[in-house]
């Protein structure tokens, strides 16, 4: 009988700061679960331009190419569920939780990294990483009984939360599993799917991208539909909607670290405007923030002040008229409409782009 690895794997996690780990067999699954279904999301385009979900399609269904000896899949959580400091009112934006503090990809990461050289020293061959790596996550998650999948296509511990993150490592190695995860503990409920700000659900279980306001402001470099746009309401960088309406996060544990405590929860979108990219690239060195760079900042931040609607930031928000990106300038154009700036109407721009806003602004 191959040696039970699961009393070497929890000790080395909690050293490098992984204090809960579950784990699934690897041996009763040929392919990832739900690859098929994986797959069809993505063909059906509801990945929208997220190329790198397309990448890595064979490891993802299968991690054994990666891993010839998979054996088990460890699954580790680091939760995050800080309480979001007050509305301070005036021109600010909502951050979502995930990206409060440090850029979990590093905090998260780096402990995987070293608990996989502590492994290989132990002679456990292994693999794995956070979701930036081939690897279907949140199936393996349910598999090995960290979670089930909400309706809302996060990852939930029943009554206690889904405010954390997600991280998974192939072992060459036998490890007693947990329990799965079988039932769906959504039931009836469809809060999450009737609270979407732009309806990005196309039913439970199934997200649409094109249609996310996360997607919209984190991962996209270009100007959300119009249609799309009043439903960002607040929301500077990404969105919990989906998370604050959910009963089972009602009263989450408490956070794993203080990495992650609420710095950015809220950011003062005129500061932003005012702001160099190069230096809003350095004051988010470290963060999620910096993800979409200066110019994806600006552009969520001219979002955000046309849906609050104070004419008070028109000179501000004027001002990136002038600015080098094509979709900061046309995401200014629609905030001064918002604004009711009928100057805006006179702007001279060169860029299809720009023209196109103009031209549905105010030709209809």
């Amino acid at each position: 009988m191959a040696e039970d690895v699961r009393p070497v794997l929890t000790r080395l996690a909690a050293e490098v700061g992984l204090s809960t780990v579950h784990v699934a067999r690897f041996a009763d699954h040929e392919l990832a679960p739900d690859a098929d279904a994986y797959d069809a999301w993505v063909a059906n385009g509801m990945h929208a331009d997220m190329g790198y979900l397309e990448r890595g399609a064979d490891v993802r269904r299968n991690p054994a190419q990666r891993l010839a000896d998979t054996r088990s899949v460890a699954v580790f959580s680091l939760r995050h569920a800080h309480q979001r400091p007050a509305d301070p009112g005036g021109p600010t934006g909502q951050v979502a939780r995930y990206a409060w503090g440090r850029d979990y990809h590093n905090l998260f990461g780096k402990r995987l990294v070293r608990l996989m050289k502590r492994l290989r020293l132990e002679g456990i061959d292994c693999w794995g990483g956070v979701d930036t790596a081939p690897i279907l996550e949140r199936k393996w998650a349910r598999l090995a009984g960290a979670g089930f999948t909400g309706k809302n296509c996060v990852t939930i511990v029943p009554a206690k939360t889904s405010w954390m993150f997600l991280g998974t490592v192939f072992l060459a190695a036998d490890a007693t599993p947990d329990p799965p995860l079988v039932k769906n503990h959504c039931g009836t409920c469809t809060r999450c799917l009737v609270a979407c700000p732009t309806d990005a659900f196309t039913g439970p279980f199934t997200l649409d991208a094109r249609r996310c306001i996360s997607y919209w402001t984190i991962e996209s470099r270009g100007l959300a539909p119009r249609s799309l746009r009043a439903g960002f309401g607040r929301w500077l960088f990404g969105c919990d909607v989906c998370q604050e309406v959910c009963p089972h996060n009602t009263r989450p544990p408490p956070p794993d670290s203080d990495d992650l405590l609420p710095r950015n929860a809220w950011l003062d979108c005129v500061t932003l405007l005012k702001s160099s990219d190069d230096a809003l690239k350095e004051r988010f060195t470290g963060t999620p923030l910096r993800r979409p760079g200066g110019t994806g900042l600006k552009r969520n931040a001219l979002i955000v002040l046309g849906n609050l609607g104070d004419d008070a930031v028109v000179d501000t928000v004027r001002e990136q008229l002038a600015h080098p990106s094509d979709v900061v300038r046309a995401a200014a154009v629609w905030c001064l409409q918002q604004l009711g700036d009928s100057r805006v109407q006179q702007h001279v721009d060169s860029s299809d782009v720009v023209k196109q806003e103009l031209r549905v602004a105010y030709d209809g």
